[in-house]
């Protein structure tokens, strides 16, 4: 399957660098660029994406806010922020505004190539240099009564372990290798899991199970 992705970065080197990198790549379908925030919603809005790569230093909107808006355009369009900023604000708001992933631009051109992959395939990933960000913002918020929580979600034992692969970062594909089911199966779980913790996405899944301690 053919995935399309929408680079979103101001400085024309870099846009034409990642360009240059995803042509080609298996799972790449068309790649369409934007050197702002409103000329990504047009795209969006006008084109199906699958995926969009996302700098936060855009000029006039942020990338933060422009992922907030895209996603609101369209939930199903996964985001890969890709940024020099690392301090803790940027990390969360970025987290809070639905994206995907976050990544240095630092990053291996390769292992973008896979990042972006296993997003497309429902996985989750932080950067290493900012996974230590998201684990205290988790935890620096727990619920005082965790035992009631627990109960409160009703998972069942299967839900909870892969609940904690979800954690773990694994994707659906991954789940399913791992615990011998189909992707199918893994899914129809994946969904009742969202729905119990009444959250929109695995990462949000991922963030509250670290924060009530549910797995």
């Amino acid at each position: 399957m053919k995935y399309n992705i929408l680079i979103v970065e101001d400085h024309e080197l870099t846009r034409f660098g990642l360009k240059t990198t995803f042509e080609g790549v298996e799972y790449v379908g068309t790649i369409f660029e934007a050197k702002s925030a409103e000329d990504a919603y047009i795209i969006v809005k006008e084109n199906k994406i699958d995926l969009a790569i996302m700098d936060l230093g855009l000029p006039e909107i942020d990338g933060i806010s422009a992922t907030k808006y895209i996603k609101e355009l369209n939930p199903n369009i996964k985001i890969v922020v890709l940024t020099s900023h690392n301090d803790e604000k940027d990390v969360l708001n970025s987290l809070k505004a639905g994206a995907n992933a976050y990544c240095s631009k630092e990053i291996n051109l390769d292992r973008l190539i896979q990042v972006v992959n296993s997003v497309l395939d429902g996985a989750s990933w932080f950067d290493p240099s900012i996974s230590s960000i998201v684990l205290k913002a988790a935890t620096n918020t727990q619920m005082n009564d965790v035992s009631d929580s627990k109960a409160m979600y009703n998972l069942t034992s299967r839900e909870k372990q892969i609940l904690k692969l979800i954690t773990e970062g694994y994707s659906n594909s991954e789940i399913a290798k791992q615990l011998v089911v189909s992707i199918n199966t893994t899914k129809v779980h994946v969904a009742s899991i969202l729905q119990k913790l009444e959250v929109d996405d695995r990462l949000q899944a991922a963030v509250k199970a670290f924060k009530e301690n549910i797995v």
